[in-house]
């Protein structure tokens, strides 16, 4: 489970980079904010993110226990 989770880790990274970089070139000086799309897959890759991180902590801590 721990692969798993630092796959999807790994992944969710990626994209909150690619994300990030999209928003910052795609707005526009004239605009009133940020894209609401890319900002919920932004806020999106951010929560997958930290629950992989979660699950792979938990997964390597429960393994040492047992």
């Amino acid at each position: 489970m721990q692969k798993i989770a630092t796959k999807v880790f790994v992944g969710a990274s990626v994209a909150f980079g690619i994300i990030g970089l999209s928003m910052v070139v795609t707005t526009s000086p004239e605009s009133n904010g940020p894209n609401v799309v890319l900002l919920k897959l932004l806020f999106t890759s951010v929560i997958v993110i930290l629950t992989s991180f979660a699950l792979s902590v938990a997964s390597k801590y429960l393994n040492n226990k047992s």
